[in-house]
């Protein structure tokens, strides 16, 4: 946590599969970092997250958001509605709500919302909950297709520019923490994972191995095997794929609350 606050201002992007944990785990960093008296905006754009469950509290120098794919959508289209259509007659207006029909446009707008928020990383932290692997990816290949039609149209312009793909590919702007199991699959998902990211320029920045019973402590004999098992996958995340680590202990209540979160932080072993 030292590390990712020493800037003062930041985006901190989670990521991983369905189910390992990673809205908690934004919850418990944005947490820690507001109790810091660092400004911080934590979003989600998984429509499973339960934000104000989670935090189920209240923090001075936080701000939390929701990027809802259908709302972001419905005020897409309005915008367009109003601003292109505007000067159309019946017949092109009509050709035009057709094309907002497409699936792109729930795309387009979502990239939008976020765009806009990780824009606030240069003066404060956004700490963003992602959506599961598959949505991500989509949302990245979109992140994509903007920066290369920024760079076609202004590359030989002289003017300077920074696209939300340059951010995610700034170290010194973005920390991409991927979450995980310590179990097989869990963890050749988020190894699949990272080398997409890799592809498109983005280097993760650490590991999360979330409710790992090999961390905690246990003594049925049922969970001292599982923990066992757990340990040869923690080792693959720390000698083949993560440059950094954490292991966050599984626990016996559930971290929901700020104090809980806060503790949550606290437990953990980085690596």
């Amino acid at each position: 946590m030292d590390d990712i606050a020493a800037n003062g201002h930041g985006l901190v992007m989670l990521m991983g599969k369905g189910g390992v944990g990673k809205t908690t785990l934004a919850a418990a960093v944005t947490v820690e970092l507001a109790r810091r008296g660092l400004p911080v905006h934590l979003s989600t754009s998984d429509p499973a997250a339960h934000l104000a469950e989670t935090l189920h509290g209240t923090l001075e120098h936080l701000t939390v958001s929701r990027i809802d794919p259908q709302e972001v959508t419905a005020a897409y289209r309005a915008h367009v509605l109003a601003t292109k259509g505007a000067a159309l007659d019946a017949a092109g207006r009509a050709v035009l709500e057709e094309d907002l029909r497409s699936p792109c446009t729930e795309e387009i707008a979502v990239f939008q919302a976020f765009s806009r928020i990780i824009r606030e990383a240069g003066k404060k932290f956004v700490v963003m909950d992602t959506a599961p692997t598959g949505h991500t990816l989509l949302l990245l290949d979109a992140t994509g297709a903007y920066h290369r039609d920024i760079v076609r149209q202004m590359g030989s312009t002289g003017v300077h520019f920074t696209t939300p793909m340059m951010q995610l590919q700034d170290p010194k702007q973005t920390k991409v923490l991927l979450v995980t199991l310590a179990e097989t699959t869990p963890v050749l998902e988020a190894a699949n994972l990272q080398a997409d990211l890799r592809r498109a320029g983005i280097e993760p920045w650490a590991w999360i191995i979330n409710n790992s019973v090999a961390a905690a402590s246990v003594s049925s004999p049922l969970l001292r095997q599982r923990a066992r098992n757990e340990r040869s996958e923690i080792e693959a995340v720390a000698t083949c794929h993560a440059r950094r680590y954490a292991v966050v202990p599984l626990l016996e209540d559930e971290p929901v609350g700020v104090d809980r979160l806060e503790q949550l932080v606290m437990n953990g072993v980085a690596a």
